[in-house]
């Protein structure tokens, strides 16, 4: 029976996909001997579907395409002049062309030469001042806002709790195929407690698991989740390089997301914190030499 009472446990994960390797094919392994256990996942699994069927569809009317359409229209194409400016240079190619050479002419040509620098120059600044290309945000940071949402909602319930950085990274070690090894600032310094250390577990991710850390910081929560860059190489978002590394930044269901890569593995923390969220950084990046990173990750005023 007490058999049994884990595989229920576990239902949730195993209709999720969170399960994997050995703790995935003993569970369906019991499944086929236990038709009890069978019933039970079966019933959950028809329920999870009743309510995927009945989620209503919710499409676009077509008055908010024509609206977007003329948005777009509307918007300048990028690093381009004035079109005033534009109209001048034209003007004053046409005056220069105009007739036979003379002596004024070279001073003409001169003067459109000019003009051409300065609207070169002007779009140039012009490009300058766009706001920085976002792109569209990775799966892992995709997958990392989820993890958050879920633990949050009591869906990802920790498999190992405690405040201390060593016992936590000892936990993960040969249930994840890299290192993971959780800094003790806080602790070896001796200075205030900035952010307590929750508890962990694994999460699934591409045929793998990935380590799923949670913090609290004036009561407000802060997820890490790790994995190889050999799974996932941190990317999209708005691009800041900060003492060499460059952090993938995004906003994603409201919640602040920094995505990065280093040392053979990839990091993403989520948090709802104020401006970029670099104040969540510290679970990383609490140390004095640190520091710079975290401001090189705050807005630019």
């Amino acid at each position: 029976m007490k058999q049994c009472d884990d595989i229920r446990a576990r239902t949730a994960f195993y209709l999720d996909d969170e399960l994997r390797g050995g703790e995935l094919s003993g569970f369906e392994e019991h499944l086929k001997s236990c038709k009890s256990c069978a019933d039970v996942v079966a019933s959950e699994r028809r329920f999870l579907e009743s309510v995927r069927d009945a989620r209503p569809l919710y499409p676009a009317p077509p008055e908010l395409r024509v609206r977007a359409e003329e948005i777009l229209d509307g918007v300048q194409p990028p690093h381009s002049a004035p079109s005033e400016l534009r109209r001048r240079v034209q003007r004053s190619i046409r005056q220069a062309t105009r007739g036979t050479f003379h002596p004024d002419s070279r001073r003409r040509v001169v003067a459109v030469g000019a003009t051409i620098a300065v609207v070169i120059i002007t779009g140039l600044w012009y490009a300058t001042q766009r706001d920085p290309v976002v792109s569209p945000p990775s799966e892992f940071a995709l997958m990392a806002v989820d993890t958050h949402l879920r633990h949050l909602r009591g869906q990802l319930p920790f498999e190992i709790a405690s405040e201390s950085p060593q016992t936590i990274s000892t936990w993960f070690s040969g249930k994840v195929p890299f290192s993971v090894k959780l800094p003790n600032y806080q602790e070896s310094s001796g200075q205030d407690r900035l952010y307590r250390l929750e508890g962990a577990r694994l999460v699934g991710f591409k045929n793998d698991y990935a380590a799923y850390v949670a913090y609290q910081m004036s009561e407000r929560p802060i997820s890490l989740v790790v994995t190889s860059d050999a799974v996932a190489a941190a990317s999209g978002g708005e691009d800041i390089v900060s003492k060499g590394i460059t952090f993938h930044y995004d906003t994603i269901d409201g919640l602040k997301v920094i995505t990065w890569s280093d040392k053979g593995l990839t990091y993403a923390l989520v948090s709802d914190l104020e401006e970029r969220g670099q104040q969540s950084c510290v679970v990383c990046h609490a140390g004095t030499k640190d520091r710079d990173f975290i401001e090189g990750l705050k807005p630019r005023l």
